[in-house]
């Protein structure tokens, strides 16, 4: 019997951000960048596409839209939300939570990892760590 998975699926509205500058911050990214970055992402839509184990999350700001999809348990590249191409990991934490870590595919720079997690009250929590800074994203399924 296949373990019963939360299903992430539908498309989520950014409630709260918590120190997204501040990791932009801590990863090098220059002010104006930063400022740019900021307010464009400081209401982006996320749609989640689920089977299973595997996930294809599609975020749009007003400047970009990036689409990453993978399996948990199995290795994908992506880019590190400053644009570095890197390889990651995705893991079940609990069974509501999925983290992963972020290892750059080439020159250095802060250790990098995500995690979404559904609350029981519905929303699912973004949380992007950059070194030792953290990012906190909340949002509700439309």
């Amino acid at each position: 019997m296949e373990k019963k998975v939360t299903d992430f699926s539908g498309k989520w509205t950014m409630k709260s951000s918590e120190r997204f500058e501040e990791l932009l911050k801590a990863l090098g990214v220059n002010i104006v960048t930063r400022k740019i970055a900021a307010a464009a992402a400081s209401s982006p839509t996320v749609e989640v596409s689920q089977q299973g184990e595997s996930l294809s999350i599609r975020t749009s700001t007003s400047i970009r839209t990036t689409l990453v999809s993978f399996t948990v348990g199995q290795t994908f590249s992506e880019t590190t939300v400053d644009g570095r191409p890197c390889t990651s990991f995705p893991t079940w934490e609990t069974d509501r939570k999925i983290v992963c870590e972020q290892t750059l595919q080439k020159g250095d720079g802060p250790k990098t990892s995500w995690s979404r997690e559904l609350t029981n009250d519905g929303r699912m929590i973004l949380t992007m760590t950059a070194g030792d800074v953290v990012c906190t994203r909340t949002y509700e399924r439309q």
